[in-house]
């Protein structure tokens, strides 16, 4: 009897252990939770982090053609008073890179190193620039052509009129009011941008100042970079994007940047 109670006990006891089977997710509660997760990701997208991919050679050796970026839109957007206890919000700063919205061509994102700040005098002295009276020392800058633009090297004391490059007509007939002693000074509210690779980046030089509202954020990193020829971001034609897509599915590997992978923007 005893052996008999031990096992009926046993038997109990295996049975308690069994864990009770897991409910299954319905499709309401399925469709919910994806939709969730959608929201989340479209206000990241929206209001957090934005793609954007680099298409001219103005900020090599920087950023390259075919870098694709990661843009934080929060530290560098206006100020909120719901919001300021808890997010790093700051006014952009004297060699941030910054992207916004060309104040010359709106809707097109372009993206700069900051050199001016409201209230800086800027000038250019044989294609060095010097802010407040001092040169301004960025590494990343660089000449890659070499060659002579008087406008271009010698910003703003010489005439937009003897520009190889074509200078933007209101900021031609605006510049004036912002000089003073050979030097630009910029205005509250605004910036003064250039590129790294000083001699092809059409800048601030071209187009003016960029207005604060214009501001977008700073890239933070580089998720991904792909060989990509130069132009190939106006050949907006489907045949040639289905082209270079195809182009990309067969040399993604031979061609993607790896080293480039997760670097940091600075």
């Amino acid at each position: 009897m005893a052996r008999s109670k031990t096992l009926e006990h046993n038997e109990k006891s295996a049975a308690v252990a069994v864990p009770a089977e897991k409910p299954k997710e319905t499709t309401p509660e399925f469709i919910a939770s994806m939709a969730s997760i959608l929201v989340i990701g479209l206000y990241i997208i929206t209001f957090c982090l934005q793609a954007f991919e680099i298409p001219s050679a103005s900020m090599e050796k920087t950023l390259l053609i075919g870098d694709h970026v990661f843009v934080d839109r929060v530290v560098l957007a206006p100020k909120t008073k719901l919001m300021s206890w808890l997010l790093p919000y700051r006014s952009p700063k004297r060699n941030d890179i910054i992207v916004f919205v060309s104040p010359a061509q709106p809707g097109l994102y372009v993206v700069k190193r900051l050199v001016g700040q409201p209230g800086d005098r800027l000038h250019l002295r044989d294609g060095e620039l010097y802010v407040n009276g001092e040169r301004l020392n960025v590494p990343q800058a660089n000449h890659s052509v070499g060659d002579e633009d008087a406008y271009r090297d010698q910003f703003p004391t010489i005439p937009a009129s003897i520009s190889r490059t074509p200078v933007d007509p209101i900021w031609q007939l605006t510049m004036q009011q912002y000089l003073k002693n050979g030097e630009i000074v910029v205005p509250e509210g605004a910036y003064f941008g250039m590129g790294d690779n000083r001699d092809v980046s059409l800048d601030s030089r071209y187009w003016g100042f960029i207005p604060q509202e214009n501001v977008v954020g700073r890239p933070m990193f580089i998720y991904w970079s792909f060989e990509t020829p130069a132009g190939q971001w106006q050949k907006q034609g489907l045949a040639d994007r289905a082209a270079f897509l195809v182009h990309i599915a067969f040399h993604f590997i031979g061609e993607t940047r790896w080293s480039r992978m997760f670097h940091l923007v600075r």
